[in-house]
């Protein structure tokens, strides 16, 4: 129930949140101020509902460690993606034309992919996969919360059977690794926003199947699918698994010196209270 309640309080914030966006999407300044105020509103909402129905503080998303957390998050996803485009224009797929624009693109893109990184770190690393693991355990949650993020990302416009499940083993892997890392929302969330920030308002490619964006750069990607993404994105290049993948091993082996990783858990291990007929 409780999971039930976190959820679905988060879903309406993202949503109402969403629609203001969808409202102001061709005027920057308000789409920048409503996407900044839907994350903040989230992020409020959230600690408000994990307290209210845990009864413990909402250390995940304790406020003194937010900026160092987002800080470093953003400059991993924008450095990750980085490392995929310059790959893949090592290869000729992707070719700058000139410099691109400053405004209107990435002023309202940068409110819009705030409110869509916090919103959907809140749910799937915040909510769904602390649950999960509380349950089965770190790597089980990992995988399961993997695949509900690649599927979610099916639902877009441009979206593949490839790009969902190149995002649910990447970003799947790689946001939650980081989550796992650091017991905090704080680094998810700026990757998550790195990457998607890189993405469309850096190097003006698609994000997940959402169509075209204009950003600093003005540019065009081409080439076989596997390598620049096609349609989907360079989210669908095998340079961005391999890349994501790194970045995940590299949170993996933080988690586990820190001793954050949860073991297995199984139903066997757990003994059946007699009961009086036995």
């Amino acid at each position: 129930m409780r999971v039930f309640v976190q959820l679905v309080t988060v879903m309406v914030v993202a949503f109402v949140g969403g629609q203001g966006i969808a409202q102001v999407q061709d005027k920057p300044w308000p789409m920048l101020g409503v996407g900044l105020a839907t994350a903040v509103l989230a992020l409020v909402v959230y600690g408000w509902v994990v307290r209210r129905t845990e009864k413990r503080p909402s250390t995940e998303v304790e406020w003194k460690s937010a900026a160092p957390g987002i800080a470093w998050g953003t400059l991993i996803g924008i450095v990750t993606f980085a490392l995929v485009i310059v790959n893949i224009a090592f290869l000729e797929f992707y070719k700058v034309n000139g410099p691109g624009q400053v405004f209107p693109g990435p002023v309202g893109l940068f409110g819009y992919m705030a409110a869509a990184a916090v919103t959907e770190e809140l749910l799937f690393r915040g909510v769904l996969f602390r649950w999960i693991e509380k349950a089965t355990g770190t790597w089980i949650s990992l995988v399961i919360t993997g695949v509900l993020f690649g599927g979610y990302h099916m639902l877009n416009p441009d979206a593949t059977v490839w790009g969902g499940v190149a995002i649910a083993i990447e970003a799947g892997g790689m946001l939650t690794a980081a989550y796992i890392a650091t017991r905090k929302l704080w680094v998810p969330i700026g990757v998550h926003f790195g990457w998607n920030f890189a993405a469309a308002a850096i190097f003006s490619t698609e994000v997940s199947g959402n169509g075209s964006n204009k950003g600093l750069l003005d540019a065009t990607t081409s080439g076989p699918m596997l390598v620049s993404g096609g349609h989907f994105g360079p989210e669908a290049s095998l340079y961005s698994v391999l890349f994501c993948v790194l970045v995940a091993i590299g949170f993996l082996v933080v988690a586990w010196r820190r001793g954050n990783l949860v073991p297995l858990r199984r139903a066997a291990r757990v003994e059946p209270a007699p009961t009086l007929s036995q």
